[in-house]
């Protein structure tokens, strides 16, 4: 009997990650995401998406091209700067949801599994809308940064402090 083979995409919404990685203290190696994700034979990765915002278009330019050599798709956006009537605060943001939400909608025929990487609330409806179309949903996050309506809606939640040893990153 032939082995049932997962078509995944993963999605890595790259500022958010940014910020679990920080509150969590230790940072992920993104070749080692790919490798803990398809490590399984029936597993096969289709797609790989990575996004991130920038300060110029220059801006994690090294970064950038070592994710490409990985075989990610790079989607980033120039951060914006607002400024918050009520703290007095200026602050910068990229908002990629858009983008993550069309490469899902748009390649969702190629893959029977998404791993998303995010834990914004904001994916919510379009990972219901994936589930209806019996795609099967992994949200990788951590505790405190995945907001309750996305760990609802998915058909498994990962917290990164539980795979670290397989994805933490190690400067030589």
């Amino acid at each position: 009997m032939q082995p049932i083979i997962n078509r995944t995409s993963i999605f890595v919404d790259g500022n958010n990650m940014f910020y679990a990685q920080q509150k969590n203290g230790w940072f992920f190696d993104p070749r080692l995401i790919l490798e803990y994700f398809t490590l399984q034979p029936e597993v096969r990765l289709i797609n790989a998406f990575w996004y991130t915002g920038l300060k110029d278009p220059q801006d994690q330019r090294g970064f950038r091209d070592a994710l490409i050599s990985l075989g990610y798709t790079v989607r980033t956006k120039i951060l914006k700067e607002y400024y918050d009537d009520v703290s007095g605060r200026h602050s910068q943001k990229a908002n990629l949801d858009i983008e993550i939400v069309i490469d899902m909608f748009n390649t969702v025929d190629q893959y029977d599994q998404v791993i998303l990487l995010s834990g914004d609330g904001d994916f919510e409806r379009a990972i219901e809308l994936l589930r209806s179309k019996n795609t099967h949903i992994i949200v990788v996050s951590t505790e405190g940064m995945i907001a309750r309506e996305l760990r609802n809606v998915t058909d498994q939640y990962i917290d990164l402090n539980k795979i670290r040893s397989h994805i933490e990153k190690f400067d030589p």
